[in-house]
Parts: C-alpha cells; structure tokens; sequence
C-alpha cells in the first residue's frame, strides 16, 4: 500500500515560485505513473503534470514553460517547481499514484488508485 504525502504549498506573489514535493511510502512506487493534480474552489481537479515510472513527463497546457514535474525512486519522492506563478494556479495541488500504470499519464482522476490530502497554494497579484 503506497501513502502520499505532500508538503511545500504556501502563499507567493505573482511571478513568484514554489515548490512542492509528494513523499511516498511503499515499496512499489517506482513502477507507479504519478500526477500532480488541482482543484480550485468551484472547478473540477484537473491534471497539471505527470510523469512516467521511466521519467517522461506530461503536461497542461497552462503551465508548459512554467512548472517542471520531476521524482526521485531512489527517495520515493515526486516534485513540482512552479516557476512565474499567476493568480489562476491558486488550487488546492494533489499528488497522485496509478497503481498498475507506468508507462503512460493517466489523465483522468478516476485513474489513479492512491491520493495525499493536498497542499494549498495561493498566488496573490
């Protein structure tokens, strides 16, 4: 069973940047495709990145250029930098785990097994 935890969400001015990490118990996780995922009040969670077990990434279109998803098996560890942040990324981030699928980007919620509790970023302008 692989628990998620994430951490490093928190309050930034426009243009600023953050940095979120997700720590994975469990010792399958490295063969799991893994999401970062959002939630702003009102809106559906939509994928923001993922990344394959082999380390090819994915992401929405609003934030190519901007954010960068990245994990490290060897800590069972995934991350998201979010560089030139803007008031519309203010979302609740979820980190998110597709036991079974590595060799591609589940795109839709309902695909991942495994989910942490979420971390608050809030972009002010």
């Amino acid at each position: 069973q692989v628990q998620l935890v994430e951490s490093g969400g928190g309050l930034v001015q426009v243009g600023g940047s953050l940095r979120l990490s997700c720590a994975a118990s469990g010792r399958t996780f490295s063969s799991y495709a893994m999401g970062w995922f959002r939630q702003a009040p009102g809106k559906e969670r939509e994928l923001v990145a993922g990344i394959m077990s082999g380390g090819t990434a994915k992401y929405a279109d609003s934030v190519k250029g901007r954010f960068t998803i990245s994990r490290d098996n060897a800590k069972n560890a995934i991350y998201l930098q979010m560089n030139s942040l803007k008031p519309e990324d203010t979302a609740v981030y979820y980190c998110a785990g597709a036991r079974g699928i590595g060799w591609y980007v589940p795109s839709q919620p309902g695909d991942y097994t495994h989910w942490g509790q979420g971390t608050q970023v809030s972009v002010s302008s």
